[in-house]
């Protein structure tokens, strides 16, 4: 079976190597350039204030737009899902090839776990080296910004062992829609769709509440640009109120003083008022990305399930 496999996949392996040559073309270059910039602007010592606002303005203005690109590299396992998992089972039907395959000696069963876990152990290497990449790469431009979360979508998705959930899922859905759609193209078109749609449902819908979110509060008194102890937090919410707790507007107040800030006037503010938020601390996103990691890696095993189940029933 390895054999096979190997001659089966060898294209796909050689154009993947291929675009990971590319990939990290473009990745070292541009990840030394940023780090080098980084340390020559001592932007590790900025704190947000005024003294630091025109090195990050040209840090920003040099490498800003790499986070553009950025997202077009969130693609990456739904690409490998897409020419890895769908062809497996779909090329083998829509060309009848499967007819003689599964009349070798080998069972279906075999056939499928085999190829399910060499290719899954091809790709889990694969999804490891692109996130301890993309970590290194990403990095520099997410602590240009102080006020930055490890949880947002570009941050959390490039980067840490979630890749690898991520990569396993299409893989598996790609192999199940094979099953269902036993056409490359069809197959295909499925595998993203569902990708999407699943990505998109566990990030805005599940992963807000992995963990139960934690009250902070802040005074409303903060010098615009400065940090504070919500640094890295993930807000989830946020509102302002009076000392005594009553409700006054979403979201949040800053005043430099108390003798010069609109917003005093505006709604009434007075001594103590404070800024509550809910927010899941900077210190949970290893604990999330090991959960989402097996949120994806679950489901990778529920669809390899289902589509062996479904293998054995081709006709």
């Amino acid at each position: 079976m390895i054999w096979l496999t190997w001659r089966q996949h060898r294209r796909q392996a050689l154009f993947t190597l291929l675009g990971f040559v590319a990939l990290a073309a473009f990745v070292v270059p541009t990840g030394l350039s940023m780090r080098h910039a980084y340390d020559r602007l001592s932007l590790a010592g900025c704190d947000g204030g005024t003294a630091c606002a025109a090195k990050l303005d040209e840090f920003t203005n040099t490498y800003g737009a790499l986070v553009f690109v950025s997202v077009l590299m969130l693609t990456l396992p739904l690409v490998v899902g897409l020419f890895w998992g769908a062809p497996v089972v779909a090329r083998e039907v829509e060309h009848g090839t499967h007819r003689m395959i599964w009349t070798q000696g080998i069972s279906r069963r075999h056939w499928a776990l085999s190829k399910t876990a060499l290719l899954g152990g091809a790709v889990v290497v694969l999804a490891v080296v692109y996130g301890a990449g993309m970590s290194w790469w990403y990095a520099p431009l997410g602590r240009v910004d102080f006020r930055q979360n490890r949880f947002t979508q570009i941050f959390f998705d490039m980067q840490g062992i979630a890749p690898v959930g991520y990569t396993l899922f299409a893989v598996a859905l790609g192999l199940f829609a094979g099953t269902v759609l036993p056409k490359v193209l069809p197959a295909m078109t499925a595998t993203l769709a569902g990708f999407v749609a699943v990505r998109v449902a566990v990030t805005v819908l599940a992963r807000p509440h992995y963990m139960s979110p934690v009250s902070r509060t802040e005074s409303i008194f903060k010098a615009p640009g400065s940090r504070d102890d919500l640094v890295g937090d993930w807000v989830l919410a946020k509102s302002t109120h009076q000392a005594d707790g009553t409700f006054v507007a979403s979201g949040t107040v800053r005043c430099p003083a108390p003798d010069n800030c609109a917003a005093v006037t505006d709604f009434g503010l007075r001594p103590g008022a404070y800024n509550a938020l809910l927010v899941q601390p900077a210190d949970r996103f290893w604990a999330f990305q090991w959960i989402e990691t097996g949120i994806f890696v679950a489901l990778a095993a529920l669809l390899v399930w289902f589509a062996v189940r479904r293998i054995r029933r081709i006709a």
